[in-house]
């Protein structure tokens, strides 16, 4: 999945129009023009189609937890990070939308994902340790899916 892909889907998920998209990337402290982010929701095979590369998306996604459950007191806007994975996406969509493991499993058993939580746990460990886990494209595309579940009922 690219994360125009993933943009496209949370903006459907929370019914997000153009103005409420620009408005999150701005609490990350990032201006985004709304032609920009037209040109990032376009599909690739659409002229136009801009890439949205991984500290922009990175913005947006801190701008997401920001939107949803606002900044720690005293606490900063976190510097963007240069590359992401799926591991960190799935991270900062789980923290903005303060889902516990037994909510995942939900979301991702209403996709008709099967997935335990020790599985899940390896997701959100940190790269290096000896149960840490890839999440792949499947485990992030069943995760959207049944966020779509959840808040539209598609």
């Amino acid at each position: 999945m690219t994360n125009n892909d993933i943009l496209r889907r949370i903006r459907f998920v929370f019914d997000y129009s153009n103005a409420k998209m620009i408005k999150i990337f701005a609490k990350a402290k990032h201006e985004m023009a709304q032609d920009v982010l037209i040109d990032m929701l376009r599909k690739e095979s659409e002229e136009g189609y801009k890439p949205c590369n991984d500290k922009t998306f990175c913005l947006f996604l801190d701008g997401l937890v920001i939107e949803k459950r606002g900044l720690r007191e005293g606490a900063e806007v976190p510097e963007p990070l240069a590359q992401l994975t799926n591991n960190l996406i799935f991270k900062k969509l789980r923290v903005a939308l303060e889902l516990k493991e037994d909510d995942i499993i939900e979301l991702l058993t209403s996709a008709e994902f099967r997935m335990s939580k020790s599985e899940l746990g390896a997701l959100f460990r940190k790269p290096g340790h000896k149960h840490y886990k890839t999440c792949g494209d499947q485990v992030l595309r069943n995760f959207l899916a049944g966020l779509s579940l959840k808040y539209r009922g598609v």
